[in-house]
């Protein structure tokens, strides 16, 4: 069951809202007359005129310059075989997904229906010159060598088939790093090769760049060891063929360094891993089945360096390290080719970094500790985000030194800059919440559980890991609704309404009563809420039995967060509670309060609501950058409105001296660097990206973050309650189910928090 409710899942995401994953989005304005007619007829003609003068002007009229082709014939699809073009064209259209969120190019897949290598070859130099790179994707050996071969030599533009070089590159990195840790030399070790295929043979022919002997190299494929006396042997398979007295692969591996999969599940077995030398290195990369698994491999070998092809293991050999930052690379200087030289600089950068100190966002990401160098971390994690600017660079240098660059790089440091814009941030904050939150989920109550939506975000965040949910509610209905989604797990169900809850009830309405008594509340009245489920889940996380609550996903937001200020309250030295939106758009994400709760703040309380806000953006990895907006700049007016938030940026600056703010701003000048650079030069956010924003009033902030919701379908984090004593968050009515799984992680990530800060104070008291 769970097998085809992944299928169906599978399905959905390529079929719905809009078949496949990538379409063409225009870069220029296309609104009026004179834009269209800038667009087509009759002012295209002037850069076609340019371009006919001087094809290199190509680069400077059109999008050639970031802009790959993704090109297969569907003949080796991974995991699949020879399934046809049309049926690998969902894994091309996710391999251009994965070029624009990793290294920002533009790319189209393109599925040729031919088996024909002059046919192929012919097919790709024809379209050549509308792309400025050629990535070749799932094209089955020995045809594969030929045909990357033949468009290397006849093309002047970069062309890699990734099958080959992808795998090869980072594994060539990860094993530099392993032997360093074993203490081995690459010229010295025995390396065994499972498999023969087009990868396999990329990979061991970098080796031997790297300095790995000829002669102590020894490949296998289905017959055994590829020997010199073996007959009807391809001419790549012949560049391996050994003389030495092997038949099998248990024979090629007693003594042997290093083992490399490349073929299929399950092929190494325990007997073989003991046979190895001391400090064996293990890079069993079938996918997604190695060679051996992890578990058994790390079992039978404590000194085991160990990579495979798998996310869920150290060191994942993933070409996504790879192939997106060697194209960014290549087209930034124009390169003609991908040669060698470019190859072997990416196989150093990416070993370098490992040794490097890790992010701790990426730490975060991947629930780490502490990520450091060593047996279960030689490679760079695929979402590192120092991987865009070392990789690249290391690539164009290498074209640049080889001469194979048509436009050399004299601003390495502006490269950076502009490499580190492109990094797609916008999906940095998605992935540091699930991360952070699978780390060490929490119990977490889905107030409105009998919401099939609300039960659906219950669902992904108990099988994603993100949570434990409970789930409050009508029982009958959340067990029906269990059903029709096939969400068949334990989770703990509680009908606040039910007998069995009589109990918990009258407890609860005894404490909230102490609690409101000198507020107007009556005992009857305590009861009476008690019956509410906002009330009733509150009490659950004020009394400790939850961690978090999520609500307001059919209510209006008002009601919804009344039980909340009611049961919880303010934390110690708040005055004010406010909420905060996070907006991930193409600038990356922008932080946005106080967008729920206080309708006109004063500026003491704009303070507040900027000082928990910095704290948020901190708590998410981001270096504040604040600016406090108003319809005026720097005193620009003095109306009452524009002199509060004034008075609000000065008490910051007296109080906390170690934040970026600045204001009163303009909305225009904070978000233009450039802008904000000329006219205002002095300003403490001259020159910054600002990515925070404080409002001066509720009706400014709601309008806002509303309008950039709609009008632009920027994804939204929030709202996210800031300063009550528990973690409970309201949602905004009819919010998304991918709203209520992100806010879920925020409730998660907030009990953590809270929970670290109780230990460290206990632990002061101690």
């Amino acid at each position: 069951m769970a097998k085809d409710k992944k299928r169906r899942e599978a399905l959905i995401y390529h079929a719905e809202p809009t078949p496949g994953k990538i379409k063409v989005v225009p870069t220029k304005p296309y609104a009026t007359q004179r834009d269209l007619a800038l667009a087509y007829s009759p002012g295209v003609a002037e850069p076609c005129l340019e371009i006919a003068k001087n094809v290199e002007n190509v680069y400077k009229y059109t999008a050639k310059g970031n802009f790959v082709a993704v090109i297969s014939n569907g003949t080796a699809v991974l995991g699949l075989g020879d399934i046809g073009p049309e049926a690998s064209k969902p894994v091309m259209e996710g391999k251009c997904l994965l070029f624009k969120i990793f290294a920002d190019l533009d790319a189209i897949d393109i599925e040729l229906d031919t088996k024909d290598i002059d046919k192929f070859v012919e097919t790709v130099k024809i379209i050549a010159p509308s792309f400025g790179g050629i990535n070749l994707e799932d094209i089955k050996a020995p045809e594969a060598f030929e045909i990357e071969r033949r468009l290397k030599e006849e093309l002047d533009i970069p062309v890699m088939h990734d099958d080959q070089h992808g795998t090869a590159i980072i594994s060539s990195a990860a094993l530099i790093n392993a032997l360093e840790i074993a203490k081995k030399k690459i010229q010295d070790v025995i390396i065994v090769i499972s498999g023969a295929g087009a990868a396999a043979i990329s990979c061991t022919r970098l080796y031997k760049a790297f300095g790995a002997d000829a002669n102590k190299i020894i490949m296998v494929d289905r017959k055994g060891v590829i020997r010199k006396d073996r007959d009807n042997l391809s001419l790549e398979k012949q560049e391996f063929a050994t003389d030495r007295d092997f038949q099998t692969l248990a024979d090629a591996l007693k003594g042997a360094d290093v083992f490399i999969g490349l073929s299929i599940a399950d092929t190494m077995t325990p007997a073989m891993l003991k046979s190895m030398a001391d400090d064996p290195i293990v890079f069993a990369m079938a996918n997604p089945d190695p060679e051996i698994k992890y578990s058994l491999a790390v079992k039978t070998r404590k000194d085991v360096i160990m990579a495979t092809g798998r996310s869920d293991h150290p060191n994942q050999v993933n070409n996504v390290l790879g192939f997106p930052f060697i194209f960014r690379g290549a087209l930034d200087v124009r390169a003609t080719k991908i040669n060698e030289e470019m190859k072997m600089a990416a196989v150093k950068a990416l070993a370098e970094l490992a040794k490097q100190p890790v992010p701790e966002q990426v730490n975060i990401a991947y629930g780490e500790t502490r990520l450091t160098f060593g047996r279960e971390y030689i490679i760079p994690k695929p979402f590192d985000p120092r991987l865009i600017a070392e990789i690249p660079p290391a690539v164009a240098r290498a074209a640049m030194e080889s001469g194979v660059a048509k436009l050399p790089i004299t601003d390495w440091d502006k490269y950076k800059e502009d490499l580190y814009q492109r990094s797609g941030e916008d999906n940095k904050v998605m992935r540091l919440l699930m991360g952070r939150a699978k780390n060490d989920p929490k119990k977490i109550i889905f107030a409105e559980a009998d919401q099939l939506d609300v039960l659906k975000a219950a669902q992904i965040a108990y099988e994603e890991g993100i949570a434990h949910p409970i789930l409050l509610g009508n029982k009958e209905i959340i067990t029906e609704l269990k059903k029709e989604l096939e969400f068949d797990a334990e989770v703990e169900i509680i009908d606040q309404y039910g007998q069995n809850s009589l109990e918990k009830r009258t407890h609860y309405a005894h404490k909230y009563w102490e609690a409101r008594r000198r507020n107007g509340a009556t005992l009857y009245s305590a009861k009476s809420r008690m019956r509410e489920r906002n009330y009733f889940g509150s009490m659950m996380v004020l009394e400790g039995y939850a961690d978090g609550m999520i609500s307001g996903y059919s209510r209006s937001y008002a009601s919804s967060i009344k039980p909340a200020f009611e049961v919880i309250g303010r934390a110690a030295n708040v005055s004010k509670a406010a909420t905060v939106h996070i907006m991930i758009t193409n600038r990356g994400p922008i932080f946005l309060a106080d967008t729920s709760i206080n309708i006109d703040p004063t500026a003491e309380e704009l303070a507040e609501i900027a000082r928990m806000t910095a704290n948020l953006a901190v708590a998410f990895d981001f270096d504040p950058v604040i600016a406090l907006l108003s319809y005026s700049n720097f005193g620009s007016s003095k109306h009452p409105h524009s002199r509060k938030v004034k008075e609000a940026v000065r008490i910051l600056h007296e109080t906390d001296p170690h934040l970026v703010v600045d204001g009163e701003i303009q909305t225009d000048f904070a978000l233009n660097k450039e802008l904000l650079q000329s006219q205002f030069p002095f300003s403490k956010l001259a020159g910054k990206k600002v990515n925070t924003l404080i409002f001066p009033n509720l009706e400014s902030a709601n309008i806002t973050y509303k309008l950039l919701k709609e009008l632009h379908a920027a994804d939204t984090i929030g709202p996210i309650m800031l300063g009550l004593k528990r973690p409970v968050h309201i949602l905004q009515l009819g919010a998304s189910v991918e709203e209520m799984v992100n806010m879920t992680a925020v409730a998660v990530i907030d009990a953590q928090e809270r929970e670290k800060r109780r230990k460290a104070k206990k632990g002061v008291k101690k």
